[in-house]
């Protein structure tokens, strides 16, 4: 009977705290804190004492030379740096000078002298730019020429063709002195220009001014006492046609025709208006030069 009562006690002892422990949940929360420590090196030069090593000199051994062998095409090679120079050459102007000697013939002078080709020289400039394409370009020169005489005609010392009086359109009388061909010459032209390897074959535009002068005894206050010049004033169109051939990167060999044509021939005077050529004539004139051209620009 007591054993019962015991084993009751603790029945109910045992189901009561595990009801307890149903209802009742207990929550526990965990906090960490975290703590970082930075670590700082402090490094200190330390003086070494100088080791006392021996190293032994360098010595080559073996002397080799070895070929390297490249099967590259010297004409091909220049051609494309060629082909650089000349895309380069379209980006910028290129610029230079030119000197050479040449004969003329003027159809005017042939009746007044045996000598039908008169011997020159001349000097320039130019500019030119590539268009369109690398290998052709228009090219702006300026040139002055100096033209040797071929006759003389002094009427001081003989008989010439053109002595006597000549009148002005005012009447007033003129006496001719002397006259010669010896004469500059100033020419702009335009060239079109196709580089074709070494050769630039053009063909040119031009205009130009002889510069000619006759000498006459004009009337002072009705005396014919002073000496006086009658200049040419005119400006003649024509055509030119040639080849030059590069020798250098910056040299040029050229070969020139030119061919003019001149309406009549006046020769003018500030105070005089006289011209000694009243015909209606055209006159051709013909150059041929040599020259040789220089590269200013890179």
């Amino acid at each position: 009977m007591l054993l019962r009562k015991i084993i009751l006690l603790f029945s109910v002892v045992f189901i009561t705290f595990a009801f307890a422990q149903r209802k009742k949940t207990d929550t526990i929360y965990v906090y960490e804190k975290v703590i970082v420590y930075d670590t700082i090196y402090l490094e200190k030069s330390i003086k070494l004492k100088p080791a006392n090593l021996m190293l032994s000199s360098l010595k080559i051994e073996e002397e080799e030379i070895k070929e390297i062998n490249r099967n590259i095409d010297k004409e091909e090679l220049e051609e494309e740096l060629e082909e650089q120079i000349k895309k380069l050459r379209t980006k910028s102007f290129q610029y230079g000078i030119q000197a050479g000697i040449g004969f003329k013939k003027a159809s005017w002078a042939e009746m007044l002298s045996e000598k039908n080709q008169q011997f020159g020289q001349n000097f320039g400039i130019w500019i030119s730019k590539s268009i369109i394409n690398p290998n052709f370009s228009l090219m702006l020169s300026a040139n002055v020429h100096h033209w040797n005489s071929t006759f003389d005609l002094d009427t001081n010392k003989e008989e010439t063709y053109l002595d006597g009086y000549y009148f002005s359109e005012d009447d007033q009388p003129l006496l001719f002195q002397r006259f010669n061909n010896k004469h500059f010459e100033y020419v702009l032209q335009l060239k079109a220009i196709y580089e074709w390897k070494n050769l630039r074959p053009f063909v040119g535009f031009l205009a130009n001014k002889n510069n000619y002068k006759m000498q006459f005894l004009v009337p002072e206050n009705n005396v014919l006492n002073k000496l006086d010049d009658f200049k040419s004033n005119q400006v003649n169109f024509g055509f030119s046609l040639g080849v030059q051939y590069r020798i250098f990167s910056r040299f040029l060999i050229d070969v020139e025709y030119q061919h003019y044509r001149i309406k009549n021939l006046s020769l003018k005077n500030s105070s005089f208006d006289f011209d000694i050529f009243k015909t209606n004539n055209t006159f051709a004139e013909r150059k041929i030069s040599l020259g040789i051209s220089y590269f200013i620009s890179k």
